[in-house]
């Protein structure tokens, strides 16, 4: 949405806000990762997470799975086992980052090619 003159200043306020809460609640290197690991895979344990995402440390993982906890997309599950095994899953509110997360995905993919093509 653009904020001509013909939307309000509140409308723009909104949107813009909207924004700097969607991206304060997915900063970072990693969450955006994450999620889409999770959305793609489904429920992982911690060291398939780790594996998927390449470059992230154990410390890092763990801090960011908080974060997602805490904000209801992501959900931990522990199970009594020996040893004890957790799993993580994406939540049905992660769930509706999914179209979010596909267009990202699909614009990366149209950059790249138009990178590549460009400097060719």
């Amino acid at each position: 949405m653009d904020c001509p003159e013909k939307k309000s200043n509140e409308q723009c306020k909104l949107h813009l806000r909207s924004v700097r809460d969607t991206m304060e609640l997915l900063q970072g290197k990693w969450k955006v990762f994450i999620i889409s690991s999770l959305v793609m895979d489904g429920k992982q344990r911690f060291m398939d997470l780790q594996r998927n995402i390449e470059g992230i440390g154990a410390k890092m993982l763990s801090k960011e799975l908080q974060e997602l906890e805490m904000n209801q997309l992501v959900k931990r599950t522990v199970y009594e086992t020996k040893p004890i095994t957790v799993e993580y899953e994406i939540t049905e509110y992660g769930k509706t980052l999914k179209p979010v997360i596909t267009e990202i995905s699909i614009w990366g993919q149209k950059h790249r090619e138009r990178l590549f093509t460009n400097s060719k």
